[in-house]
Order: structure tokens, then sequence, then C-alpha cells
């Protein structure tokens, strides 16, 4: 019973505990090949944020290590990525960070903030806070997050220092400095590109920044170049790995809270689309509150050892999958080689040229441009793809930061857009079939003279109330002065609040005065208790509240029948 218990605590203990061992070759294979193309972001990705290289080291063998133990899926891989680093250092400008030890001091206290946000988060069942963050959204904010990236890479490319922020005044600031550019470093850093994007044209699955970052230390040492002006990394410090817990004046920061909830937003919706994604592929299902723990596990232990936040790694996560690692046993395997990388060949990386690192980090920003699914959206939904576009400008034009917010409210504009408009449709028969159709999509449906029957498919709520019953209003008005009774089918109506029910009352008082009986069908339990709590049901008449549509007809036919003054 107590290993029981404590593999539902700990998922990895799950996993092990049903090990299969002819799994062990395919994750050892695996974890080798996520460690390999783990390390040139570990060495690229703090250089975004402008932190120094050992916390890239910190945050990915930390992470992928509190992963495995803490993480619900077999597959996703949790490390550095572009998008979080770009939040993160737009969050250190916020905070006017600009020497280094106060970088990585505000950095650690973020990562674990980001963490703690996380569990807080889980135990208020916010996982579904991710459903907000839509594809076409995502796909926009990565979009305005690679601009941003490739055009933060002006200065790693020609050694020109550049001081503008934002999509169109760094490239006007480096036209009037480009008699700076140092020719060697542009020929280097654009060769890198080239091939870099070849091999990913011909051979995908190669691992492309690894070899890109061996080949350039190798010919960087045997020409020289930092004799002919190359900028490299330089000798790393001494790793050792450490606890290091944030300071309270930093963790009580309310400018660093804010940064730390914003980076935690875009980390885990990014994140968990990628577990989506992966998870369709491998045929299983992703929990969104177990993933925020082992969110928040990874970014607290990334923090507490010196790290910065992190999320789920697209690139190193799909490697995974096509090389066919089957649990954590991977994430473990790749955290001990890069721990051996740190140990005992870490001077060789002090030959690595900056501009090898800004190719790197540029290939992996125009992978992050989802050209294929912006036409897709340009081809089913345009308003999807003006919101996408919207917010891939609000990333790059405005910033980082804001665009965050940019998409979240464009998310819930669109939402409530949706909702506010609902679509309100008649219902008739057809001859010779039994039920009720729609007249839009049934040319050969009629209504029953005399019986307006119509349907709301969408909760009546305060910021579509008004508008459901103006249409109804004009739909009565459109009946003429044949019309007897009026159904509300609610058989869609999923939600129905205050404000609803008092719009009903004002309708059934309107079509009162106009002569015709106001009536509702299919009402869900909790609905139809609330409306009778209201009163409205006493004021409706309980005869006119029906199961469903079909029942108002047969009671519309009876009552049509036996009233003298009205023919069959």
């Amino acid at each position: 019973m107590a290993v029981s218990i404590r593999s539902a605590k700990l998922p990895i203990l799950a996993q092990l505990l049903n090990y299969r061992r002819g799994s062990l070759k395919l994750d050892f294979a695996a974890g080798l090949s996520v460690a390999a193309v783990s390390l040139p972001s570990a060495i690229a990705y703090p250089a975004i944020a402008g932190l120094p290289t050992e916390t890239g080291f910190f945050a990915t063998i930390v992470a992928l290590v509190a992963y495995a133990i803490f993480g619900p899926s077999r597959q996703l891989v949790v490390g550095p990525d572009a998008a979080t680093c770009i939040m993160l250092a737009s969050v250190l400008t916020s905070l006017d960070a600009a020497a280094a030890a106060d970088r990585v001091t505000y950095t650690t206290a973020l990562a674990v903030e980001v963490g703690l946000l996380c569990f807080v988060a889980r135990a208020l069942g916010f996982g579904f806070v991710a459903n907000f963050l839509s594809r076409p959204i995502l796909v926009g904010f990565l979009a305005g997050i690679s601009i941003s990236l490739i055009i933060g890479q002006i200065t790693r490319f020609t050694t020109v220092s550049i001081e503008s922020r934002g999509l169109i005044r760094p490239i006007v600031e480096y036209a009037t400095k480009i008699s700076e550019t140092h020719i060697p470093t542009v020929l280097l850093g654009v060769g890198t590109l080239i091939s870099l994007r070849v091999l990913r044209h011909v051979k995908p699955r190669a691992p492309g920044p690894l070899i890109a970052v061996v080949l350039s230390i190798a010919l960087s040492a045997a020409l020289e170049l930092p004799s002919h002006g190359v900028s490299v990394v330089g000798t790393l410090p001494p790793i050792a790995f450490a606890l290091t817990f944030p300071s309270l004046d930093s963790a009580a920061n309310l400018d660093l809270l804010q940064g730390a909830a914003a980076i935690m937003i875009v980390g885990f919706g990014s994140g968990i689309v990628t577990a989506r994604s992966f998870a369709t592929k491998s045929g299983s299902e992703v929990d969104a509150d177990k993933e925020l723990t082992g969110f928040g596990a990874a970014n607290i232990a990334s923090g507490l050892f010196g790290g910065f936040p992190v999320t789920a790694a697209d690139s190193r996560t799909a490697v995974n999958y096509v090389v066919g690692g089957k649990t954590q046993l991977v994430g473990l395997i790749a955290a001990s080689a890069l721990l051996g990388v740190t140990l005992y060949i870490a001077d060789v990386l002090a030959y690595l040229p900056i501009s090898v690192l800004g190719a790197i980090l540029v290939s992996a920003g125009i992978d992050l441009i989802d050209v294929p699914e912006l036409r897709t959206l340009y081809r089913i939904s345009r308003p999807e793809f003006a919101f996408a576009i919207a917010t891939l400008l609000g990333v790059a034009v405005i910033g980082v930061l804001q665009g965050v917010f940019i998409a979240i409210a464009t998310t819930l504009a669109h939402l409530l857009w949706l909702t506010s408009r609902p679509r309100i449709t008649r219902l008739g028969r057809v001859d010779g079939k039994p039920g009720l159709y729609k007249l839009h999509r049934h040319p050969d449906a009629r209504e029953i003279p005399g019986l307006t029957i119509v349907i709301l498919q969408a909760a009546l709520v305060f910021f579509n109330a008004d508008y459901v019953k103006r249409q109804i209003i004009e739909t009565a008005g459109d009946i003429g002065e044949n019309s007897r009774w009026l159904i509300l089918d609610a058989e869609a109506i999923n939600l129905l609040d205050s404000t609803g029910i008092a719009k009903l009352e004002e309708l059934q008082i309107l079509l009162k005065d106009r002569g015709v009986a106001f009536g509702i069908a299919d009402l869900n339990s909790r609905s139809l208790l609330m409306v009778e709590q209201a009163g409205l049901v006493d004021q409706i008449g309980g005869d006119m509240i029906f199961g469903s549509s079909e029942a108002a007809v047969a009671a519309f036919i009876r009552s049509r029948d036996e009233s003298p003054d009205h023919p069959s």
C-alpha cells in the first residue's frame, strides 16, 4: 500500500514500477539525443536575458531532474525556452536590473515565484486557464516572439551595439552604425545560419545546433578566431551546484511578482500546447492541473540552484518522441550526460563564437513562425487570423510583456464577442418527417401556423441577454399578428443568470401586450430552479413550461383545436 501511495504522488515511481526491460535501450538513446540538443540551448538561451552562461546549465539539468520526478507526462521534456527567456529579459529590463549580479538575483527569485504560482494555480484548479490561450493566439504570440528574437541578434551577428527596442528602431539604429560591422563575424554567423537551415531541410532529425557548436569550436581553435576580432564565449567560471534561496526583499517585490505571473502564464500556455500536441501523437491524455505540478517543481528547482524560469521544450520533446523515449528516465539520463559535460569539457566551450550562438537563436526563431498554420487560419477563419496577427504585432512592436496581455485580452474579447451575438434560429416541421428542424438549414421546413419556436444556441447571461431579447422581439414582429404562442427552446442554454431571467420577464410582458403567449421548453434542472425561485414560472404560467419543444407543439395543437375562434 505504501508503494502505491508514493507512486501516486511521484509519477516517476509509477513509470519505473511497471518498467519494461525493452524500453531501456530506447530511453538511453533518447536521453543522449535530448542532451545533445539541450547543450546549445543551455549555452545560447541565457544570453537572451543577459545572464551568465552557467545559469543555462543550472536551469537545464535541474529542471530535467525535477520534471522527471514530478511531471505526469512520459515524453515531455522541460528546460530553457526562447519565448520564456525573452519574457524574462523583458521583465528584467522593466526591473532596471543592469548589473549581472542583480539580474541573477532577480532571475532565481522569478523562477521560484513562477514555480510557486504554478502550485497555487494547481490548488485552485486553474488548469482550465490554458483553454483561453487558443492555438491561433499562441501561433501569433510565438511568431511575434520569434521576430523579437531574430532582431535581437543584430549585435551578435555584427558586433554593433544596439540600444533600441521594438520592431523598426533597432534596424534603423543599425543602419546608422553599419560601418562598424565586423565582416568576419557576419560571415561566420550567416554561414552557420545557412548551414543550419539547409541541414534542417535535408535531414530534419539531425542535431543541427550541436553540430554547429562542435564544428565552430574546432574552427575557432584551429584558426584562432579570437585573435581576428571574432567574439567568443570565453572561459566559463567553475560550475558548482548549490542551493541558493532568494532574498525576502526580492521575493516581496510586486513588480517581480507581476513579471513572474506573466512568465507563468506564457510558459504554462505554450508548454501545455506542446504537451497536448505530442500527447495526441502518442495517443495519451494531458491533465493540465497535473502539468502545473510538474512545471512548478521544475521552476522551483531551477531557481533554488541558480537557474531561470523554464517550460516545455518542443524541439527537445520532438527529439525524444522521434527517437522513441518511453519514460521520464530519458530526462534523468539527459541530465546526467549534461552534468558530465559541465564537469569535464567546459573549457572547450570557451572557443565557441558568439555569432554562432546568434545563428542558433535565429534558426530557433524561424522555427517558431508557424507559416502553414497562419495560412490555414487565413483560409478557414479570417477573424482568428486577424487576432493572431494583432498578437504578433503587439509582441514585436509594443513589447513581449505587453504582448502577453494582448494575447489574453484578444482571446477573451473574441470569446465574449462570439457569445454576445449568439445565433437564434426558428424551428419548424418537414412534411412526412417527425421532429423539428431549423428553417435556415432545411428549406422544406415550415412553421406551424400560429406557433413560433426559437432556439438559442448559447448561454443567456448578462452580456448577451439584451441582444437575445431584441432578436426575439424582432422575430415576433416578423411573424405578424397570426402568432399565438412563442416558445423559447432552451436545450442549448447551459448557463442562465439573474440578468437573463430579468430579460425573459421583460420579454414575456412585451409579448403578452401583443397577445402572444410566451413559453419555455427543455430548460435544464438548475436553470429551471432559478426561474422558479425568481417567480418567472408563476408569471409565465406553469402550463407554458415544457419538457421539450415537441411537447410544446402537442400542447399548442390541443389548445388550438379546443379554441372555438381558431379553425384547425
